[in-house]
């Protein structure tokens, strides 16, 4: 059996093609951790961990991902034989607190390795694809009205994305309505318009602007309210018509078992980051499927390794009712691998060479390395 013979860790800074706006925060630049581990026959997996605005999302930041990797975590595997995936992510989770996202990188270059060694995509480790192709939505986050209808507009000729979602929050909710109602009028009634609040309103705010969204014909309101108010979602999601995604109150299985437990109707975002790794995500996906709540691929902003590892796990769920958000490389201005994702007809492929099935461009790689 093959053993690990080194784990390296990267933040690797690439600029956004445009501003992305969200209610927390402004990001320009996207700052991926990249983890390489490889075995003693020459080859390497690779993985990704990342968050959105250093720490103005979530708890960990590209920083902290990568020296808890390198301090806490990279000792407890080195040296040892891949014989286990699954005992691998047990140790981790006995011994490391938290970390989610650091977990899912490493998780996403054991499954890189693991399926290079076999010479089968990731999805294949994971119970195999039901799909060859999955829908992509693209959001609009340059806060401009204007820029917003002829960003969608130029996305619907190009046959890249026909569904959109749009960050608000940071403004009045009469001022955010007004927007997203005259993007959704421009763009017309075939075409599909979210939006995402990030946790911005109470719940009185909340009620005006879901009044307000579901009458101008908005398909789905994400996480209008604080992530651990699960009282508030469900309310919220008897009170309309118009579906709820629940996004930052959902990290793992337990927290979907406890949303379900309340009554909650509507729906979950999966993502690898949140849940610690692809099997973490697939584990929410089984609660949701159980208690009948719908579930949509989430992102967290990742290149296209992150990207690429979210893929192969969203493919072998049967059914995402509200397609995928996996536009992430998309938003980058450049890519350092070498092969990039294949986005067509409003949606993107799901890659079949073995393990993610990406490489990595070393020249490029080595350009955007923080140094």
């Amino acid at each position: 059996m093959s053993k690990i013979t080194s784990i390296n860790t990267f933040i690797v800074d690439i600029p956004t093609i445009r501003p992305h706006k969200l209610s927390m925060t402004s990001m320009s630049v996207q700052s991926m951790v990249i983890v390489r581990i490889s075995d003693d026959n020459g080859l390497e997996g690779i993985g990704e961990g990342t968050t959105i605005g250093g720490l103005a999302y979530g708890p960990e930041s590209p920083e902290s991902i990568k020296t808890n990797i390198d301090k806490y975590i990279a000792p407890l595997i080195l040296s040892k034989p891949i014989d286990s995936i699954n005992a691998f992510m047990q140790l981790l989770n006995q011994s490391v607190r938290g970390n989610y996202i650091a977990k899912s990188a490493i998780e996403t270059a054991l499954l890189d390795l693991r399926g290079k060694q076999l010479g089968v995509p990731v999805s294949e480790l994971l119970g195999g694809a039901c799909h060859q192709k999955l829908d992509c939505l693209w959001v609009l986050a340059s806060g401009d009205t204007e820029k917003d209808i002829a960003e969608a507009q130029k996305m619907i000729a190009q046959r890249r994305h026909c569904h959109f979602k749009m960050k608000i929050g940071a403004r009045a909710v009469a001022d955010d309505v007004a927007h997203v109602k005259a993007v959704k009028q421009a763009l017309g009634s075939d075409i599909s318009i979210r939006v995402d609040v990030n946790q911005a309103w109470n719940e009185i705010n909340a009620v005006k602007g879901m009044q307000a969204l579901q009458d101008a014909g908005i398909d789905l309101v994400e996480q209008p309210t604080p992530a651990k108010d699960y009282a508030a979602l469900v309310r919220l999601s008897e009170k309309f018509n118009i579906p709820i995604l629940a996004d930052e109150s959902i990290a793992d299985s337990q927290d979907a078992y406890l949303l379900a437990k309340q009554g909650f109707s509507g729906s979950v975002a999966l993502k690898i980051a949140k849940a610690g790794g692809l099997k973490g995500a697939l584990d929410v996906a089984a609660v949701c499927a159980a208690s009948g709540i719908d579930v949509y691929g989430g992102t967290l902003l990742e290149g296209s390794i992150g990207t690429a590892a979210a893929l192969h796990a969203w493919s072998t769920v049967p059914n995402m009712q509200f397609g995928t958000e996996m536009f992430g490389p998309l938003l980058l201005q450049d890519d350092f691998t070498k092969t990039p994702l294949k986005y067509r007809d409003f949606g993107v492929e799901i890659p079949t060479l073995p393990g993610l099935g990406l490489e990595i461009d070393e020249d490029k790689f080595t350009q955007y390395v923080r140094k």
